[in-house]
């Protein structure tokens, strides 16, 4: 792809912006889809164990996974700088780079998984039923851990690339494969729970393959071999490290407020917990809509950054502000008219149903809060601003803290969900503060 179409044209960033942030909205709420379909298999297989079972190691594999995030993030802001600057040298090394450090995640996973999946599965509970379910599929979906990390390098360099209709694709066929291969190894082979942990795993395994092919039919033509020895070259490997290890703990901080919020949420009952928990659905389905923009905001960021374009950096910037804004203005409208509706297509319990409704005005103003965070986080991915990202996100998390304990005392529960406004606010305001620096920082380039 040339890099001549990096950046859009003077009066087309509205149009590039939509055409980015689309297919990433679309790949993004495909994601559940996996999930529905290994509950929806597992709910009929005639026990509640098996069910739990299965939702049990899925929560096992979003942290595992989640924390290893920073192999899409940090490869997204790489690529797309190398794109914008046309170095296609070191394009081509970052992304190599990227592969090799997810597979050798991948293996470490592997080697220590025995352990590894027994003492999680302890540490987040259940019957000893339940648990003996949560290892079969622990175990047989673990098999593909190095390929579903390096599929986040894929999906980075592809959104680096600003290939997102290539992403979508990747993984409507990810769900795809997943679909079929369930049906195939739980009802045509009778591997029951195992099954549908091995279909995921088939499924990670040919969104590898597929992405592969894609990216060695992307790669820059007319270069010179690889030269090996140039992958260890130190300043590269020590700003990849640096990178992956912001990213990592700016989501380890943002894994503990949330589960936090769980914890507390859980001390106040059975009721509230169900609730928190049921209307934090909204929050994930908001944040996957707004998280194309996001997206978007990485992949024009880093060429604008790359190309030491001021004038294309504050135009990507503003035009994808104002689209999450937008966005983010239909969610909170969507949830202060339709949320008890919604609420009662999730639940028929009633203490739930009307304990969420209680705490639904927090939810439907939540996107109008946390938006400027989920925006500004695309902008400092794209600048590989990491090291900004991960102090902002703890000084957010202290705060956070600080607020719950102040407020849940007096306000209960109500308190936690002003606690989690006040976190995202912090999140912008904190990442906004900081977002001119990296304006001065981008020098055209002489001529």
């Amino acid at each position: 792809m040339s890099a001549d179409s990096a950046l859009p044209a003077q009066g087309g960033w509205h149009r590039r912006v939509l055409m980015l942030a689309f297919p990433v909205v679309l790949a993004n709420l495909t994601q559940p889809i996996l999930g529905a379909v290994d509950t929806a298999v597992a709910g009929h297989l005639g026990s509640t164990a098996d069910l739990g079972g299965v939702a049990l190691g899925g929560l096992f594999f979003n942290f595992v996974f989640w924390g290893f995030g920073f192999l899409r993030m940090g490869t997204t802001g790489l690529v797309a700088q190398a794109f914008g600057a046309r170095d296609h040298d070191a394009l081509r090394a970052n992304v190599v780079r990227a592969l090799l450090l997810a597979f050798v995640i991948g293996i470490l996973v592997l080697a220590v998984r025995t352990p590894l999946i027994g003492h999680a599965l302890a540490l987040i509970g259940g019957s000893d039923a339940v648990q003996g379910n949560a290892r079969l599929y622990s175990h047989a979906r673990i098999v593909s851990a190095p390929f579903a990390l390096a599929n986040y390098v894929v999906l980075g360099t592809l959104l680096g690339l600003q290939r997102m209709r290539i992403a979508l694709a990747a993984q409507l066929l990810i769900n795809a494969v997943n679909l079929l291969a369930v049906f195939a190894y739980v009802y045509g082979f009778g591997w029951g729970i195992a099954g549908i942990g091995a279909a995921t795993a088939t499924a990670d395994v040919a969104g590898f393959v597929f992405g592969a092919a894609v990216l060695w039919r992307l790669r820059p033509r007319g270069l010179a071999p690889l030269a090996w020895p140039a992958l260890a070259e130190p300043a590269a490997l020590k700003r990849l490290i640096a990178i992956n290890r912001d990213i990592f703990l700016r989501t380890m901080c943002l894994l503990g407020v949330f589960g936090w919020f769980a914890h507390v949420g859980a001390r106040q009952g059975d009721a509230i917990l169900a609730a928190n928990a049921l209307l934090l659905n909204f929050q994930t389905f908001m944040a996957y809509g707004l998280d194309g923009f996001a997206h978007a905001a990485e992949a024009l960021v880093g060429a604008a950054i790359g190309s030491r374009d001021r004038d294309a950096f504050r135009q990507s910037v503003k035009v994808n502000l104002i689209w999450s804004a937008l966005g983010a203005l239909g969610f909170a409208l969507v949830y202060g008219s339709a949320g008890t509706w919604i609420i009662d297509r999730l639940t028929d319990q009633v203490t739930v149903r009307t304990a969420a409704q209680t705490y639904l005005p927090w939810v439907a103003a939540l996107p109008l809060v946390s938006v400027w965070g989920f925006l500004l986080d695309g902008v400092f991915i794209g600048a590989t601003r990491t090291r900004d990202l991960m102090r902002t996100m703890a000084v957010s998390l202290a705060v956070f803290l600080a607020a719950s304990w102040a407020l849940v005392g007096p306000f209960g529960n109500h308190g936690l969900w002003l606690a989690l406004l006040i976190f995202m606010a912090t999140r912008g305001v904190a990442l906004g503060l900081l977002l001119p620096h990296i304006t001065a920082e981008i020098r055209p380039i002489s001529v």
